[in-house]
């Protein structure tokens, strides 16, 4: 067989024998095709006929290496008739940090046996085929691309993307060892790819890819190369891939990643790229064995994406990272996926699983093999339509793993629901179960076995180890929340509430039907991370206008988290609370935040408003609002109106206008703890004092800051306004005196008030770490200060 020219007959084994343990004999094939021509490893031969057509530069050979110059640091492009390097033989582009592109124009594939060093990057193209042999070293200071598809020389000239395409069915094939040590590693053609040497790219990304036309994208944080039209081609490698990120890819083929012993498939990244590797073959197969590994710089674990229209694992398949994500149009968790699960799940790997319903796939998720793990490691299992457990399987994780199983992945309301026939066994376990269902679908929860030392966070986590979640996928379906204002609920995707969307009567609850109660939500609402837009509420002129956002009144029991809320209140309120999210708070808001704009230019001196929530005596915690305020009214805060609770690890960046009563840049009037909070947007008023931080404080403040600038006529405070009734305020919370523009930490005290120990910091001090005593900024501290940043940030801030 000709070295790398039509290799049908090797594919046509590969595609008909896909099973893993077909694997090993089907790449002998494929080598065994391999007889690198004499005259490549014959001593002498270097590239020939080489000339520039694009850019300049110098060709010198001078006897066994060759030498291209190319000034400073431009791009260029070269015609040869021929580019092999004999073993022995050297060629060098001394290049600077710019690119020389290669095209072979004659027919003969390249046979690189010597080394090919270059201090930039080098593009080499050729149409027949390219192999590495065993003992070819190719070492690049910039990017190595080989391919046999090719692309036009003013793009490649001009930079930026490029649009590889081409029909021969030559292969590239690495047997020997290819470096680049600050760039990436690109192997492309239409049919085969194999790596079965040494690729390694530290600093960049190592991307094996196959298809008739390939665009290549420059990004300096995730994959580059993207298969725009497939030709079923093969990608396989069963050697050692070392890189920051690495990508495999055959939209519509194979790809073999056999990995093998000692983790050789392996991503390690950078500062500015995570450890992250992508085995895709959306239309094709992924066969997986060995264990596959991802790393971060800091050494944390990485991410590993298998898509593909089917899988096969093989008996010692398995992921080291902190995520794999993996998906099929239909999954089926069967013996073998579940031994590749339970052994990624003992590395510490989190797994998330799902059936996509694509190429008319039902989009079911079924498990019908056991899971059985320990440690924290989290499993979620999600389809497009349904997930089932079968009879007699067991899910069980002894340790701190949680466990979901997500229905109706899409929030398109397909009646997705979530059936247990086998056992769900957290009895030895402090993770948590969840289940997400259609409100039209249903929950089988079937035998769930749950810990009895198991206990709830108090900073609005799940109140139960195991919660069943109806999804919220629509305007209506929030709506029907207020048929069972007890239950648990998610936001099944992002929602807006604007025309003609559709319609949201909001608030959740309100009042009762004699006008003179409110009804509470007393349940959980977690938003999954989701936005609710657009929404938009009237604060009527009314003495019986309940509080008005998202949420009339959360009570007690009740608990919202983990939501982003973007509306408008406006109207002539007289009477009630307002905020984006709720109107009154008696209990937990948790990773909630808020942005828009409440406007009340005719509140009366009984309305409070906030950003976030209007009036609240429960906890406030790891919460924020962007949302500017203009209120007429008695109390107004960027984040709480009037607080009698706990605020706890938030901030507030609005802007707040008072045209009378109380207002402060975080809480109008704090009657009970600020703890770890800041506000950092500008506080005026018409008349009367304003504080940067809260308007009047009674309560206990302590670790705080505020940094907003205030417009008063009778001054602010670089804390409050007012201190009153034995309140205090702790020597650890600071302001800005130059941004605020006051050195005054409360403008008055009354009741036997005092001015507290705050603390006023110039704009260069708040910078400073060592200005904040008593701050934790070590690595599982609350505070971050991060490079550049004027003041310090909520660790939460930066995200997990």
């Amino acid at each position: 067989m000709a070295l790398l020219s039509s290799g049908r007959p090797v594919l046509r084994v590969l595609r008909r024998r896909q099973p893993s343990q077909h694997v090993a004999p089907l790449i002998a094939v494929l080598l065994a095709g391999l007889s690198l021509p004499h005259a490549a490893s014959a001593s002498g031969v270097l590239p020939k006929g080489g000339h520039y057509v694009a850019g300049t530069g110098t060709i010198a050979s001078q006897c066994d290496a060759l030498t291209v110059t190319q000034p400073g640091s431009t791009r260029g492009v070269i015609d040869w008739t021929s580019f092999s390097i004999g073993r022995g033989n050297t060629v060098t582009f001394n290049n600077g940090s710019g690119a020389t592109l290669n095209r072979v124009t004659a027919s003969g594939p390249s046979a690189l046996l010597g080394s090919l060093n270059a201090t930039g990057s080098v593009y080499l193209i050729n149409p027949q085929g390219i192999v590495v042999g065993r003992s070819g070293v190719i070492s690049t200071g910039g990017r190595f691309v080989a391919s046999t598809l090719d692309l036009p020389d003013t793009a490649f000239m001009n930079g930026g993307t490029l649009t590889l395409s081409g029909t021969s069915n030559g292969k590239v094939v690495n047997l020997g060892k290819i470096s680049s040590s600050g760039g990436d590693v690109f192997l492309i053609a239409r049919d085969v790819v194999l790596n079965d040497g040494v690729v390694s790219a530290p600093n960049g990304t190592a991307e094996y890819v196959v298809g008739k036309e390939v665009l290549l994208s420059d990004s300096p944080s995730a994959r580059q190369l993207f298969v725009q039209t497939g030709n079923t081609g093969t990608v396989i490698d069963r050697g050692t891939t070392l890189a920051a990120q690495l990508n495999l890819e055959a939209a519509d083929g194979n790809i073999y990643a056999l990995a093998g012993g000692g983790s050789r498939i392996r991503a390690t990244g950078t500062a500015t790229r995570y450890g992250h590797i992508w085995l895709v073959a959306d239309k094709g197969h992924v066969t997986q064995q060995g264990t596959v590994a991802a790393t971060n710089v800091d050494g944390s674990g990485g991410t590993v994406d298998t898509l593909a229209a089917a899988l096969t694992f093989g008996h010692d398949a398995a992921v080291q990272a902190g995520l794999w994500n993996v998906s099929t149009p239909g999954f089926i968790v069967d013996r073998t996926t579940a031994r590749a699960f339970m052994r990624s799940l003992n590395n510490g790997t989190s797994v998330y699983a799902s059936a996509t319903g694509t190429d008319g796939a039902s989009g079911d998720m079924s498990v019908l093999s056991n899971l059985d793990w320990n440690g924290s490691a989290s499993l979620s299992l999600v389809a497009f339509r349904h997930v089932a457990i079968g009879p007699q399987t067991t899910i069980r994780n002894t340790g701190s793993g949680n466990l979901s199983l997500r229905a109706d992945a899409s929030g398109i309301d397909n009646q997705g629901s979530v059936a247990n026939e086998g056992v769900i066994d957290w009895s030895g376990s402090k993770g948590l179960v969840s289940t997400y269902f259609d409100m039209n679908g249903g929950n089988r929860p079937g035998v769930v076995m749950t810990n009895p030392d198991w206990v709830a966070s108090a900073f609005g986590g799940p109140v139960s180890q195991y919660t069943p979640y109806k999804l919220a996928n629509s305007l209506a379906d929030l709506d029907n929340i207020n048929l069972d204002l007890s239950g648990n609920y998610a936001l099944g995707k992002d929602l807006n509430a604007a025309p003609p969307a559709g319609t949201f009567n909001a608030p959740i609850g309100g009042v009762s039907s004699n006008a003179l109660t409110y009804s509470y939500f007393n349940g959980q609402f977690d938003g999954l991370g989701h936005t609710i837009s657009n929404l938009s509420f009237n604060a009527a002129f009314s003495d019986f206008a309940p509080p008005g956002g998202l949420f009339s009144v959360i009570g007690t029991t009740g608990i919202v988290r983990d939501l982003n809320v973007q509306g408008t209140i406006t109207g002539p309120a007289t009477l009630g609370a307002f905020g984006i999210l709720a109107g009154s708070n008696l209990g937990i808001v948790a990773s909630v935040h808020s942005s828009g704009v409440i406007d009340l230019p005719l509140a009366g001196i009984s309305v409070h408003a906030g950003g976030l929530i209007g009036d609240s005596r429960g906890l406030t915690y790891r919460s924020s609002s962007s949302t500017d305020i203009s209120t007429l009214s008695a109390y107004t805060g960027g984040l709480i109106g009037a607080d009698t609770g706990n605020i706890r690890q938030s901030f507030a960046t609005g802007n707040v206008a008072a045209n009378g009563g109380t207002a402060g840049g975080l809480v109008g009037q704090a009657d009970g703890l600020v703890s770890q909070s800041y506000a950092t947007g500008s506080v005026t008023a018409q008349q009367g004092p304003v504080g940067a931080l809260v308007g009047e404080n009674l309560g206990y403040i302590e670790q705080s800051f505020a940094t907003g600038h205030l417009h008063a006529p009778d001054s602010g405070g670089g804390i409050a306004a007012v201190n009153t009734d034995f309140n205090f305020v702790a020597s650890d919370v600071f302001w800005d005196t130059q941004t605020t523009g006051t050195t005054i930490p409360v403008v008055s005290v009354v009741n036997n008030g005092t001015v507290g120990h705050a603390r006023g910091l110039t704009t260069a001090q708040m910078a400073m770490p060592s200005s904040f005593a008593g701050y934790d900024f070590g690595p599982n501290g609350v505070w971050v200060m991060p490079a550049g940043a004027t003041h310090p940030l909520l660790r939460w801030q930066l995200g997990p």
